[in-house]
């Protein structure tokens, strides 16, 4: 079958809003700093009128690393559930206007379209607050095969898991890529979601993924450990490839008997570390698609999370094929 896209990723379509803010204002509004908390829209909009002037831009995690990819010159394509308003004409436009193929119908009738509230304080930690509204209606009929099947990779976004429409949506996507002989990927994307899903999530990773992204929090959580080195071995065992961020220390990489231990490309000040995580997965996700050796691929990740790191905003600012070429990658 004739492969049309790089990656095709599934996930929560989800516009963020993004503001500095100070540490006392997490605390006057009861937030743990540095967590992602589910809120209902009357929570939203309340915390949304007491935040900052901030930037407002298309996000979800899995849309950010699309973004990266297609960044880095990458084909390609999306699935996830916006409604049928203007946040959701917004979500759709800037996901085109990058150059990528989303064309999952727009939800009619129901919740709004999801958006994200990020405080981020000084030391450029955000603190989220997530109404996901239209964004959990995302179901087995959503998934268009003809995308699935015509991309090098799938990649699924973890916060996706927690609904149950999704999840099947997940299993149907998964069957139809295993099928056309396509890899598939995840990020587990919050401690939360591994704490909620364990069980789940590590069958569905023996049973269908090849790759999974994952930070040093959540794979140790995932294995109910804290002994790093022994979590990621127990995950490259159920995998072909590990690929877990340490933050300031880099990543880790580990696929069969190899483990590469790549750095942290250095950024002048953190500004904002919202997406960093996503932008590592495009980096990666890209090389691995033009079939760069793993350490280049984590190499490519730690650059692209670099950028984004260095401005407000999950974002690439700046083409990062064009940085990978400056810097050799």
């Amino acid at each position: 079958m004739t492969q049309l896209f790089d990656v095709a990723a599934i996930g929560n379509a989800i516009v963020d809003v993004i503001s500095p803010a100070a540490e006392a204002f997490l605390a006057g509004e009861g937030l743990a700093k540095g967590s992602m908390a589910l809120i209902d829209e009357d929570r939203g909009n309340q915390l949304y009128a007491r935040m900052g002037a901030g930037v407002e831009t298309s996000g979800g995690s899995a849309g950010n690393t699309i973004a990266g990819i297609a960044s880095l010159g990458g084909r390609a394509a999306y699935l996830g559930k916006v409604a049928s308003d203007q946040l959701g004409e917004v979500f759709i436009h800037d996901m085109r206007a990058i150059g990528a193929t989303f064309d999952t119908p727009a939800l009619t009738g129901g919740p709004a379209t999801a958006r994200c509230l990020i405080n981020v304080t000084p030391d450029g930690e955000r603190t989220m607050c997530t109404y996901l509204g239209a964004s959990t209606r995302f179901g087995p009929d959503d998934v268009d095969a003809a995308v699935v099947e015509n991309a090098a990779i799938l990649y699924l976004e973890g916060y996706l898991f927690d609904p149950e429409e999704a999840r099947r949506a997940f299993a149907k996507a998964a069957g139809l890529a295993r099928g056309a002989g396509r890899r598939i990927a995840i990020t587990l994307s919050d401690a939360f979601v591994v704490e909620r899903h364990r069980e789940a999530l590590l069958g569905f990773i023996k049973g269908q993924v090849d790759i999974v992204f994952a930070n040093e929090v959540e794979v140790t959580a995932l294995f109910q450990t804290d002994d790093f080195d022994a979590a990621v071995a127990s995950l490259a065992a159920i995998t072909d490839i590990a690929a877990v961020t340490r933050g300031a220390q880099g990543s880790v990489v580990a696929s069969g008997a190899s483990t590469h231990a790549v750095p942290a490309e250095p950024v002048e000040k953190v500004v904002d570390t919202t997406g960093a995580g996503d932008q590592y997965a495009a980096g990666f996700l890209f090389g691995l698609s033009q079939g760069r050796a793993l350490p280049d691929c984590a190499r490519l990740g730690a650059m692209a999370a670099a950028e984004v790191i260095s401005h407000y905003g999950p974002r690439p600012q700046v083409s990062l094929r064009d940085l990978a070429a400056s810097k050799g990658l």
